[in-house]
């Protein structure tokens, strides 16, 4: 039945369907491509040539030629035909074995001999699953390569530091990015992690036991072993479960989305930090000359990029307890009520971060810096920060701590009442200098308010953590930051 406020001549139109923003906005190609049906159900097709491979080799009767029909008919897929016989057996897996079998009539009997649903779909899964990290993975460390590129050049560059959301000691705009970098870090290793531990479920049955194939190799338990190892090698995994129940266990999604979970964390709190800074107008990501920040306010240069970023971590950040609740409720060798859940969760945990990474490498190629906004900024809270060394000096030049203390005390507060009250600048160096008694330090005020002086080891720090943590991990990278070294245009 169509709406009645849509034409009825629109009834078939896409757009008068529903449709993701991650595909139609922000995510890649090559993701929504990682998740897309034709690579689903192709990889199902690879997996019943694997498993009719091995088989051959360990003995069971399957000709080449049934193989080779197989392999001729891996990406040819009649959908329309798949739909068909899914609206009769209501089983999905059984539908694309009957159109198979209908484009593959030789090899129709050894299709998915001794498998059950699982074989396919949790084995799919986990291939898909690699295939995702593997393509968000590079994505990573090109923004850490232009995130250390940003803190190197301004690792020197002073800023205040804020806690408590209010001016504390000066830190560097380097050192402050080397933050963001230190997260990034910790969760390219957590992908890394979550990548390299992935098992291929291979070969179980239905409960996880084998005994269908025990069965098939009439009770040569070393030949089911072998070919559970043999599958999983054709599918360029190095290892896989011993044990399962029915599927691989849940657990191994909730550590791959925990890890994309944990991304987006570090995502929102790096552009939570330029939206603040844009606010500041001490740092901005890119803008475009044909922007437009506001419909209603030409002049507005809105962090939209951040900010979508931080709309996609939040959502990213969320799917973590799909994940963790769909396994904790997985009862015995399993039951279904993961399937719609993971249909979903999955696919949106790695779409999201891949829109969240491209937009956050956008990002990282355009950041600019407003030097002269910065040392405005600190020129206003540097004068109360230096009334420390202000005092060590007039000791040093034979002062009484104490006195110069309480005059010291008094002119910060008739200061702040001038910035507070009345809305203007910090005069507290010029009441310093129309006050006698600090006579024996003026010349050396200049110095004293030397922002470079109150940056401790910032920049030491900065160049000590690209050269012994940063590089070590980008290294690792090489060819693929090569190929990712031009802009990254966003589709909206």
């Amino acid at each position: 039945m169509v709406s009645i406020d849509a034409p009825v001549e629109l009834q078939n139109s896409e757009f008068c369907n529903y449709r993701s923003p991650l595909s139609t906005r922000y995510a890649s190609k090559e993701m929504q491509y990682n998740f897309s049906d034709q690579k689903k159900f192709s990889t199902w097709r690879k997996l019943w040539i694997y498993l009719a491979k091995a088989e051959k080799e360990l003995g069971l009767d399957i000709t080449d030629a049934q193989i080779q029909e197989l392999e001729a008919s891996i990406h040819d897929i009649d959908f329309e035909l798949a739909a068909e016989h899914e609206k009769k057996v209501r089983h999905d897996v059984m539908a694309h074995v009957h159109t198979l079998a209908q484009k593959c009539p030789n090899a129709a009997p050894i299709i998915h001999l001794g498998a059950t649903s699982c074989y396919v779909g949790d084995n799919t899964d986990l291939i898909v699953l690699r295939n995702g990290l593997d393509i968000l993975l590079p994505r990573l460390a090109a923004i850490i390569s232009q995130l250390s590129k940003f803190a190197d050049e301004y690792k020197s560059l002073p800023i205040l530091g804020f806690t408590h959301m209010q001016p504390a000691q000066l830190t560097t705009v380097g050192k402050r990015a080397s933050l963001w970098l230190c997260d990034l870090l910790m969760d390219e290793r957590a992908l890394t992690r979550a990548r390299d531990d992935l098992r291929f479920r291979g070969v179980k049955g239905t409960t996880g036991t084998q005994a269908s194939f025990l069965q098939l190799f009439k009770g040569d338990s070393a030949k089911v072993r072998a070919l559970d190892k043999r599958v999983s090698e054709l599918a360029g995994f190095k290892s896989s479960f011993i044990v399962t129940g029915q599927t691989y266990s849940r657990k191994v999604d909730v550590e791959v989305i925990s890890a994309l979970a944990g991304l987006g964390a570090t995502v929102h709190k790096m552009c939570s930090d330029i939206r603040i800074l844009a606010s500041r107008k001490e740092i901005e990501e890119p803008f475009e000359a044909s922007q437009i920040g506001s419909s209603a306010m030409p002049y507005k240069r809105n962090p939209m990029r951040s900010e979508r970023c931080c709309a996609l971590a939040r959502h990213l950040i969320t799917l973590h307890s799909n994940a963790a609740n769909t396994h904790a409720v997985q009862w015995l060798e399993r039951t279904l009520d993961d399937s719609a859940n993971r249909r979903i969760t999955l696919a949106e945990s790695f779409l999201t971060a891949d829109a969240t990474l491209l937009t956050l490498l956008n990002i990282c190629q355009g950041l600019v810096v407003y030097p002269k906004v910065i040392a405005r900024h600190i020129d206003q809270e540097l004068p109360f920060m230096a009334t420390e060394n202000i005092i060590m000096a007039m000791v040093q030049a034979g002062g009484d701590r104490q006195v110069c203390h309480e005059k010291i005390r008094v002119l910060s507060h008739e200061a702040g009442a001038q910035v507070k009250q009345h809305g203007k600048d910090n005069d507290l160096i010029a009441r310093v200098k129309n006050d006698t008694y600090f006579a024996p330090i003026i010349s050396q005020l200049d110095k004293i308010l030397d922002a470079s002086t109150f940056i401790g080891r910032a920049p030491e720090q900065v160049s000590e953590f690209i050269e012994e943590e940063v590089k070590p991990v980008l290294a690792k990278y090489t060819d693929s930051l090569a190929s990712m070294a031009k802009p990254v245009t966003l589709n909206i």
